[in-house]
This record gives C-alpha cells, sequence and structure tokens, in this order.
C-alpha cells in the first residue's frame, strides 16, 4: 500500500508549477540562464572555458540565492530590506517613547482653562461698558 506524506501546517505549503519548482523558483532560474549561458559563449574565446565557467557561475549565483533562500518564511530579498533597514536606515539607539494618554487630557483640561479665563475678561470688560480691542 503506497503512502503519501501530508505536512502538518498548510501556510508553507507552495504549488509546483513546472518540473517540481515553484513560479519563483521558475523565473528566477531562467533569468539566470538568460544572462549566464550568453555570457559563457562570449567570455569562452577570450577568457578561457575555466574563466567563463567561473564568472557564468558567479553571474547567475545571485538569481539563484533568490531563488532559493529563504529565512523564518520570507524570501531573500525581504529579508536583505529588513536588514539594510536595521544596519543603515534606523537610528541604533531607540529612545522609548509613550503616548501618555493622562497628558494630554491635563494639557486639555488647562488649554480649556485658559480659554475660559480669556472668555472671562472679554465678559467683564462688555458688562463695564470698555469697548476691547
Amino acid at each position: 500500500m503506497a503512502y503519501v506524506t501530508i505536512p502538518k501546517d498548510l501556510s508553507k505549503v507552495q504549488s509546483k508549477v513546472l518540473f517540481g519548482l515553484t513560479k519563483r523558483q521558475v523565473i528566477c532560474f531562467g533569468t539566470a540562464a538568460l544572462i549566464g549561458v550568453p555570457l559563457f559563449f562570449l567570455a569562452k574565446g577570450a577568457l578561457g572555458t575555466t574563466t567563463a565557467a567561473l564568472c557564468m557561475i558567479l553571474v547567475m549565483l545571485p538569481f539563484f540565492l533568490f531563488a532559493m533562500y529563504e529565512r523564518n518564511g520570507q524570501p531573500l530579498e525581504v529579508f536583505l530590506g529588513h536588514l539594510i533597514q536595521n544596519k543603515f536606515i534606523r537610528p541604533k539607539v531607540r529612545i522609548y517613547q509613550t503616548n501618555n494618554l493622562y497628558s494630554a487630557l491635563v494639557r486639555q483640561h488647562e488649554l480649556e482653562q485658559e480659554v475660559r479665563a480669556i472668555a472671562g475678561k472679554n465678559r467683564k470688560g462688555q458688562k463695564n461698558g470698555k469697548a476691547q480691542t
């Protein structure tokens, strides 16, 4: 009798498109082949077979990494984006700040009292017959 393994976490299952590869892998491998193979044939005459093959591998390697590498469920470009933000864009020391709602309410109350005080002065001036500018 044939047995089939069923993964317990179905969120990690990826649909296979061609030759057991995902659509992302097919696109990245195809791009690598479209760039690397012509480079090999163009460089083979000038550099020799070994050097041309090494150049082809170095050019194709980033595409293979983008196709295959995944860390914590994130593809390489997302991981690199987070790494660049963490190391270069965001500040190294983050200051702890809170949104203190109580202090906002206190400020609002003080402003309301100030408005009432100003409005009260204007009323007294109008009652006494003095025109204020």
